[in-house]
C-alpha cells in the first residue's frame, strides 16, 4: 500500500464535515473528547444511546448537538441515527465516525478527510495495523484479524482492519449507509455496504489509544468477544 499523506483537510472541507459520536455512559471523558474535536471540526453530533449517567448533558455543555434514543439500542443503531442526521444537514460534504471514549486521535480524522478531499477517495477507513504504533494485545489482534479475513471474503475488499470505528465518508458514501445490525455486527455491515457501492476507498494508518480508562471498563475485551459472537451467528 502506498504511504498516505497526513496533511489535514482544508478549512473549507472541515467546515462541511460532521462528526458522529455514538454515546453510552462516557460521562468521565466525553466532554474532553468533544472539546478537542470541535477545535477543528465544529459540527459534532452525539447520539446518546440510553446512557444512565450525565453523558448527554456533558456532551451538550461541550458544544455537541445531542440526539437521544429512548433506551439502549446498540452502537449500530446510534451510528445509523447520527449518519442519517448528518447527511441531511445543509452543506454536509463529509461524515466522520468517532468513538466517545478518547481512543481516536483528532489529527487522524483531519488527515483522513484531507486524503478524501485531495485524492478523491469517497471512503477512508482507519487501520491500526498499517504500522506498529498500536498494541491491541494478542487476543484482540487475533479477533480483529479474523474479523478482517471474514469481512474481506464477504466483500471482496482487502482490509487490514475491518472493525475500526474511525471512518471518513464523503457525502455520496454516507448516503449508501443503511445499518440494520444494531450491535457489533454493524462494523462488518457498514464495510459490506460501502464495498458494494463501488466508490473509491483507501485505508489510513491510525493510532488507537488504549487508555487506562478504556482498559478499566473492560470494553476492549468485551468488544472482542462480541465480534466473535456476531461473526459466528451471522
Amino acid at each position: 500500500m502506498p504511504e498516505q499523506s497526513s496533511t489535514p483537510a482544508s478549512a473549507e472541507a472541515l467546515a462541511a464535515t460532521w462528526a458522529v459520536i455514538p454515546l453510552f455512559n462516557e460521562a468521565a471523558v466525553v466532554g474532553d473528547v468533544i472539546r478537542e474535536l470541535r477545535a477543528s471540526i465544529p459540527n459534532v453530533i452525539c447520539v446518546d444511546d440510553g446512557s444512565r449517567d450525565r453523558s448527554a448533558v456533558i456532551a451538550e455543555e461541550a458544544g455537541a448537538r445531542v440526539l437521544r434514543h429512548p433506551h439502549n439500542m446498540g452502537q449500530g443503531a446510534a451510528l445509523q441515527t447520527g449518519i442519517a442526521y448528518a447527511r441531511a444537514q445543509p452543506g454536509c460534504q463529509y461524515v466522520v465516525t468517532f468513538d466517545a471514549d478518547g481512543q481516536h486521535r483528532v489529527e487522524d480524522a483531519l488527515a483522513m478527510v484531507g486524503l478524501s478531499e485531495r485524492d478523491g477517495y469517497a471512503i477512508v477507513l482507519g487501520s491500526r495495523f498499517l504500522d506498529d504504533r498500536t498494541d491491541p494485545g494478542f487476543l484482540k489482534r487475533f479477533v480483529l484479524k479474523l474479523a478482517a479475513t471474514v469481512t474481506n471474503a464477504a466483500t471482496g475488499m482487502t482490509l487490514t482492519d475491518a472493525h475500526n470505528g474511525l471512518r471518513a465518508l464523503r457525502i455520496d458514501a454516507a448516503q449508501v449507509v443503511n445499518l440494520q445490525q444494531d450491535r457489533m455486527a454493524h462494523a462488518s455491515e457498514i464495510v459490506a455496504q460501502l464495498g458494494r457501492s463501488g466508490l473509491p476507498w483507501a485505508e489510513f494508518p491510525v493510532h488507537i489509544r488504549y487508555t487506562d480508562y478504556s482498559k478499566a471498563k473492560g470494553q476492549s475485551m468485551l468488544n472482542s468477544i462480541n465480534i466473535v459472537v456476531d461473526l459466528v451467528i451471522r
